[in-house]
Formats: C-alpha cells, sequence, structure tokens
C-alpha cells in the first residue's frame, strides 16, 4: 500500500513593492499552496504570477481567502454578518479560479486564513456561511 503526503503552504502573500516569502522555493517542495486572493494579502498581479508558478510546477492551487485586513494580516477578528462572510468568500473564490483558469490551471481546494479560520473552528454558524457560500460557487471544491 502505497501513502502520501498533501504538503500544503499559504503564499501568493506579497503586495506591490513588498514581497513577503519564497514562493517560487516553496512550489518546488509542496504539493498544493493556498494562495492569498487580495482581501489580507496579495494583489491581482501577484495573484496571477502565483498561479502561473504553481500551474508550471503542477501544484494543486488552493484559494486562501481571509478578512479585509492587509494592514493586519487578516489575523484581527471581524464581527461579520453571515451573509456577507459569504459574499467575502464567493468574492475571493471567484477571483482566483478566474487566475488559476487565466494561467492554465483550476482552483481545487479552499482554505480559509488567519482570524477567519480560528473563528470558523470555533463558531459552527459561521463556518457554514462560509463553506456553504464556497460550495455554491463550486459543488466540486475540496474544504479544508
Amino acid at each position: 500500500m502505497t501513502r502520501t503526503v498533501d504538503l500544503n503552504a499559504d503564499m501568493g502573500e506579497s503586495f506591490g513593492a513588498w514581497s513577503l516569502g519564497d514562493d517560487a522555493g516553496l512550489l518546488d517542495i509542496v504539493t498544493s499552496a493556498n494562495i492569498a486572493c487580495g482581501y489580507h494579502a496579495g494583489d491581482p498581479d501577484v495573484m496571477a504570477a502565483t498561479m502561473k508558478l504553481a500551474v508550471a510546477k503542477g501544484t494543486g492551487i488552493g484559494a486562501h481567502p481571509g478578512f479585509p485586513d492587509l494592514q493586519g494580516f487578516g489575523r484581527r477578528r471581524m464581527s461579520v454578518p453571515h451573509e456577507t462572510l459569504g459574499n467575502m468568500v464567493r468574492y475571493q473564490l471567484g477571483a482566483a479560479q478566474a487566475m488559476a483558469r487565466a494561467a492554465g490551471g483550476a482552483v481545487r481546494h479552499l482554505k480559509l486564513h488567519g482570524a477567519l479560520a480560528n473563528m470558523a473552528s470555533e463558531d459552527l454558524a459561521m463556518a457554514r456561511a462560509c463553506y456553504q457560500a464556497a460550495l455554491s460557487a463550486d459543488p466540486e471544491i475540496i474544504v479544508m
């Protein structure tokens, strides 16, 4: 019996002129990548470049949505109505899907980021709002 492990990392978190992390180096190691969707980190150019690298290296692409909190890197808790949470997740997932498609790939999974992930792990209704929104946008997406 062969066992495999999916080695996963967050990336695509640079913004404008500010570079964060070694995405190209990580993509030589990981089998899947959670790519920031622009709310907590990243921007359209960083997202596009990271998606292109992931596709070139055969790395599984994941959307990594977070709270709209660039200054706090998505680590600050926010009180947001569940409908708004769903819209934020769908919006960021849609951006990731469009960028992945443009790079010749596809988003296969979604992993919430930072405070959004932490809060959803503590609040079942919040988790449902986020994950139902993701599944409404893509019924086949793997939710991590």
